[in-house]
């Protein structure tokens, strides 16, 4: 207990002089540094995490203010040659739980590279395992995430690998049942417990969840086809096909997936939904999951939320200034109504949280209904859709307004009476937050008048329609410049004398040349000049006019903007947006 306390009180003074050494250089401003320790506190896990995860401080300039504070050296590992021989020191999942990378032995000395070594839990439990003593290094996160992927390898390979031979044996006359019948054989419930039970399908089901985890995907797919079954990941927007199991282990891992999200296993037929939480990496993800009933048997789909991922600041999204501007003084409006477009992973959601973060405040009442809830948000009341028990957006929305709020955001705006109710509570006192299908922000006030919306309700309840996306962006660690050809420019409107990037490919993007993503934000207050053309039922190509008239950009003139400053890749401006002339 007394090691403990003085543990928690070096942690505590060493975090005070971090905090202060941040402050004295200029690296960061008072209030910014007062943001990340409120998301240590609700969040847990270290300072150092979350000034890098606000991108508020350079993990490598954290390294070395770490290491001038603790006396600790820093290391880079990037072009170190990792020693093979102490995968027997420190197994591979010590090493992943941990997020830890052993340099170097001398005799009963192990050095290891840590991004975090005030972790005295780790420390301990590393040291006691091995019976040796641990010289910590400093070196960044992305470092040990490529050093740990260098040295042990893909785990879903080598996983493979290993039950290539001996799969058959372990599983007994059940993998073969597959192969031999249906491509969706009705398996007893007794088959498929056991089946979850075995040591391979349970390595196998835990290796694809961390690879979804270790890749930063925001969602896994399982699909069965009838003679293979595909796992596919979908990075930075884009699905990508992993290393695929044999189709043997297909009941298996589906059945294993549903033990742990709590569904029945011996429902083949009717769509399920669950959700788990998984450690992985030295952090929890929760994953939502649906399984859906396919021709060759069922798909699954892992949406991947992780929080450590979800930044709910607004200001750290990427959007442009003017546009963000625009959409931070609507919602500082007491009553109205802000919605954001886009299609599936534009990021949304994460917009809407942020705006509810922004709003927060003790003399406000928030309420969410959503389709599920995704992060759980403190202070704010939220509130899940279940269509089968009659609680929908629209009844849902209904009882939210018995409830006083201030603040009401509704997931998504998906029928006729959610659209009605939510309007009228933006006309009667409530500011509503929401989501609509559309391809621009535009195509909201069309899309709201097919939901049987008269014009004038719509120009006196809205304040702000908004067009997210999420182009990838440029990696920068291989980036070279490049000159577009007369076509593409004239195709994609770009000025004669800008300066373009790409990405060769490299292992820190693994090869795609492309390395995270950006928002792209397109809004469009409501104003004066504007509200008489939506009365009108003007179409939207003469609402476009309107618009264009009053300067506001579009998000293909923001996409252009960014790849001159070098951000995304002129591919990109294509394939996330479109011209006025298209």
């Amino acid at each position: 207990m007394e090691k403990t306390m003085s543990d928690q009180k070096t942690q505590q003074g060493v975090s005070a002089r971090l905090m202060e050494t941040l402050l004295a250089q200029n690296l960061v401003s008072r209030e910014e540094l007062e943001k990340a320790v409120e998301l240590q506190r609700e969040r847990g896990g270290s300072l150092s995490r979350w000034l890098v995860e606000l991108k508020l401080v350079d993990a490598k300039t954290l390294a070395g203010a770490l290491s001038r504070i603790l006396q600790i050296p820093t290391i880079s590992l990037a072009k170190l040659e990792l020693d093979r021989q102490l995968m027997e020191v420190i197994p591979r999942s010590m090493a992943h739980h941990h997020q830890i990378v052993p340099v170097s032995r001398i005799g009963q000395q192990l050095t290891l590279a840590m991004a975090d070594p005030l972790n005295i839990l780790t420390l301990d439990h590393v040291g006691q395992t091995t019976g040796l003593t641990l010289v910590p290094l400093i070196t960044t996160q992305e470092e040990i995430q490529e050093a740990l992927h260098r040295l042990y390898g893909d785990d879903m390979k080598e996983t493979l690998a290993e039950l290539k031979g001996s799969a058959g044996q372990e599983l007994g006359g059940s993998l073969e049942l597959l192969a031999e019948t249906d491509a969706a054989p009705q398996e007893s419930a007794e088959n498929l417990i056991r089946l979850t039970q075995e040591s391979p399908i349970v390595r196998v089901t835990n290796s694809v969840l961390a690879q979804g985890a270790a890749l930063k995907a925001s969602d896994i797919l399982v699909e069965p086809f009838e003679k293979k079954l595909r796992i596919r990941y979908r990075v930075d927007g884009v699905f990508r096909e992993g290393e695929s199991p044999p189709v043997s282990l297909y009941a298996g891992i589906v059945s294993r997936i549903k033990v742990m999200a709590n569904l029945n296993i011996t429902e083949h037929r009717l769509p399920q939904d669950g959700r788990i939480k998984f450690s992985t990496g030295g952090r929890d993800v929760d994953y939502r999951v649906s399984v859906m009933p396919s021709y060759y048997g069922e798909k699954v789909c892992l949406r991947i939320l992780d929080k450590a991922q979800a930044m709910l600041d607004i200001d750290s999204l990427g959007f442009d200034p003017k546009p963000l501007k625009a959409l931070k003084d609507a919602v500082m409006h007491p009553h109205g109504m802000v919605l954001i477009t886009g299609p599936t992973g534009s990021g949304k959601t994460t917009s809407m949280y942020s705006l509810l973060k922004l709003v927060d405040r003790p003399d406000k009442n928030l309420v969410t209904i959503e389709d599920p809830v995704e992060f759980d948000l403190p202070g704010i009341n939220q509130v899940s859709v279940r269509p089968e028990i009659g609680l929908t957006f629209a009844a849902g929305l209904r009882s939210i307004l018995r409830q006083d709020p201030n603040v009401i955001m509704v997931g998504e705006i998906r029928d006729d009476e959610t659209a009605d109710i939510a309007v009228k509570a933006a006309l009667t006192g409530h500011l509503v937050l929401s989501t609509l299908h559309t391809n621009d922000a535009i195509g909201a006030v069309a899309r709201l008048a097919n939901m049987g919306i008269d014009p004038y309700l719509i120009a006196s309840s809205l304040l702000l329609v908004g067009a997210q996306r999420l182009p990838r962006t440029v990696c920068l660690r291989c980036r070279e410049p490049v000159h577009p050809s007369r076509e593409m420019a004239e195709q994609l409107g770009l000025p004669a004398d800008g300066h373009y990037m790409r990405g060769k490919g490299c292992p820190h993007c693994r090869g795609t040349g492309l390395a995270g993503r950006v928002g792209l934000l397109e809004a469009i207050p409501l104003t004066a000049a504007l509200r008489p053309c939506i009365e009108k039922g003007v179409s939207s190509v003469k609402l476009r006019e309107a618009v264009c008239g009053l300067g506001l950009l579009s998000l293909r003139d923001y996409a252009v903007s960014k790849a001159a400053a070098g951000m995304i890749p002129l591919e990109e401006i294509a394939r996330t947006t479109v011209g006025h002339q298209d």
